[in-house]
């Protein structure tokens, strides 16, 4: 282990005869031996990694060494994760400090030097004050998401987590508790050119890598080194968020006080929102690995954004429909001043299951088709109160959502599922507790006028609701679309029969089944699985990338997008290697490889610790080995 006086002899003589060999030698030996100082003296070992950090920066960006950097080079490779490693270590050391928070300025002197410290974060929606805690990506194991997404370049992924407390904005209701999301940070350091020894400006920047991947850097091109799948495993490993599914089917009364729409990220302008919706007995965990997959193609990530409807899925769909029409008005009405480019009118709605037939009945036209299904008298006659009048037409007389532009229905049952029969009905009522004012008005109206609904409606659960009985259901499929919305459709089937005799086991083919729509495949997968079967999740994807032909096609699609940002006009890249590409797993090419479905089934992800490295550190070329 190099000693403080040799190390402080070799920047001298570095200073005087520079050399990009020297500036390697001094990085590597100053990791080194921040390594060997980190247990017995945190402060030496801290300026040890600063030292690491400043030589390997001025090896990979320097002025004097443009032009002779080979990034074939072992040895810019090996400055590449000295920088990563030791900014990592550096920024352990400032965590335990309580230190590492946006907004924080501090001048420390380091080796002799003075150096201004700032942390600040880049393209971000928050303040200083809602950036609650970090953790680094590289302590945690995920596991249950089939994919995982990184990106390699420069920094280091952290987990950020949202604080709940601080002043509360009308945004706050769309962002679930401990929300947290992924951030690359990166150290730039600035020099006084007029004055080459005087203070030295160290800002750590905060990117979000959903926004975006490289940044510009001494006129060059850097990719960030990132990862978006772990944050999102963090947030979903929390226990609050286990046992929604069931939650909110079985006490549908206590859900509805958390029912709304949830985002995983700050909104972002600029970017279209899609929208998904869970089913029966479920919840938005159920979307977390289509979410992966859909965030790591890159022409998604940067040109959408992803939210989330959680509702009692023991309620009848339409009265559920009738509520998310309510919380996307409040949703655009709250971000409208934000959305200068009209993103927000150009959603896409995904829905699963009996999500599907709520998403379809966002985007029919409502009235007479649904209100004649329930009773021969017309509404104008109705002898409640206004109050009770004012409820049943928000329920069947309504108009198609004007901000959605298309629809993704998968395992949908269009036509109503065989399993709501008389038994699973009333093994529901028994079960499903609805919440207290569920179709009060129909309640009173009964009271005065037993006759006046055809069919009993009002003690109708999320079951009755998908009967193929059930007159709404019927006046769903029957009603008129709107005309401005593409409809997209995936059919479950679990066995080779025709399609004619199949399904995914809940819900028959001949019921998912859609005439009059853009697209529809057919992908084997039983119905719980069909909406993270890989071949679900790449016709999600196809649709998304058509959806964005069709905007920018659009005479208002003349802004600049996410994607669209560059830097300077021919600006070198630091490494001219293409951007590596997330890898799909063996079992995400299942479909296309003859895979059974059965072996493709999820599992909620979640985290443990990172096992201890073999051989903790970096690559070291000189002597090709793992350096200690």
């Amino acid at each position: 282990t190099p000693s403080s006086d040799s190390l402080r002899g070799l920047m001298q003589y570095y200073q005087q005869t520079p050399k990009q060999e020297t500036c390697y030698a001094i990085s590597e030996l100053s990791y080194l031996a921040g390594k060997h100082r980190e247990l017995s003296d945190s402060q030496e070992a801290m300026q040890h990694y600063f030292n690491c950090v400043l030589y390997s920066y001025d090896y990979l960006f320097h002025p004097r060494y443009q032009g002779k950097t080979n990034p074939y080079d072992p040895q810019f490779r090996g400055a590449c994760d000295l920088y990563n490693v030791a900014l990592e270590a550096g920024l352990r050391q400032v965590q335990k400090a309580g230190e590492l928070k946006p907004g924080v300025t501090k001048v420390n002197t380091i080796g002799g030097r003075q150096v201004e410290f700032t942390i600040r974060a880049h393209g971000f929606n928050w303040n200083n004050q809602e950036f609650d805690k970090f953790r680094f990506v590289s302590d945690y194991q995920l596991n249950g998401l089939t994919n995982t997404y990184r990106t390699h370049g420069l920094g280091v992924p952290l987990i950020a987590v949202r604080s709940n407390g601080g002043k509360q904005t009308l945004q706050d209701k769309y962002y679930a508790p401990n929300l947290s999301f992924p951030i690359t940070a990166f150290l730039r350091l600035k020099k006084d050119k007029t004055n080459p020894n005087g203070p030295l400006k160290a800002e750590l920047e905060l990117h979000d890598p959903t926004e975006h991947t490289k940044i510009d850097v001494a006129k060059y091109e850097v990719p960030l080194e990132s990862d978006i799948s772990t944050p999102l495993a963090y947030f979903l490993d929390s226990p609050k968020l286990k046992h929604l599914d069931t939650y909110g089917l079985v006490w549908a009364d206590k859900a509805k006080e958390i029912s709304g729409l949830y985002m995983v990220q700050p909104y972002q302008p600029g970017k279209i929102p899609v929208l998904m919706v869970h089913g029966l007995w479920s919840s938005p965990m159920t979307w977390m690995e289509m979410l992966n997959d859909l965030r790591g193609v890159p022409e998604i990530r940067d040109r959408y954004q992803f939210l989330f409807y959680l509702y009692p899925s023991g309620q009848p769909f339409w009265e559920t429909t009738a509520d998310l029409r309510d919380s996307l008005g409040e949703f655009n009405q709250t971000f409208a001043a934000m959305d200068r480019e009209n993103q927000l009118d150009e959603m896409v709605v995904v829905g699963h299951s009996m999500g599907g037939l709520v998403s379809r009945m966002l985007t029919s036209h409502g009235g007479d088709v649904y209100w004649n299904k329930v009773s021969n008298t017309p509404i104008q006659q109705v002898s409640g109160s206004e109050e009770s009048k004012a409820q049943l037409e928000r329920l069947f007389y309504f108009e198609p959502e004007r901000s959605i532009k298309r629809v993704v229905t998968i395992g949908s049952p269009h036509r109503g599922s065989g399993l709501a029969n008389n038994f699973t009905q009333w093994l529901g009522r028994k079960l499903i507790s609805l919440p207290g004012h569920t179709f009060d008005a129909g309640k009173s109206i009964l009271k005065l006028d037993p006759t006046f609904f055809i069919n009993d409606i009002t003690t109708a659960t999320s079951i009755d609701s998908l009967s193929p009985k059930s007159p709404i259901l019927q006046a769903n499929f029957e009603s008129k679309k709107a005309e401005w919305v593409s409809y997209h459709n995936v059919v479950g089937v679990t066995s080779d029969k025709p399609l004619e005799e199949n399904s995914d086991g809940v819900v028959p083919y001949l019921s998912a089944h859609l005439e009059n729509v853009e697209s529809e495949v057919v992908v084997h997968a039983e119905h719980s699985d069909i909406h993270r079967h890989p071949k679900t999740v790449l016709e999600v994807q196809r649709i998304l990338l058509e959806h964005l032909q069709h905007v920018d096609a659009t005479p208002h699609a003349d802004v600049i997008h996410a994607d669209q940002k560059t830097g300077e006009k021919g600006t070198p890249r630091l490494n001219t290697l293409p951007e590596p590409v997330p890898q799909r797993t063996a079992e995400a090419h299942g479909a296309e490889r003859g895979i059974p479905p059965a072996e493709l089934r999820w599992t909620p992800p979640n985290l443990v610790p990172a096992p201890p490295a073999q051989n903790p550190g970096y690559w070291s070329p000189a002597n090709k080995t793992m350096a200690p």
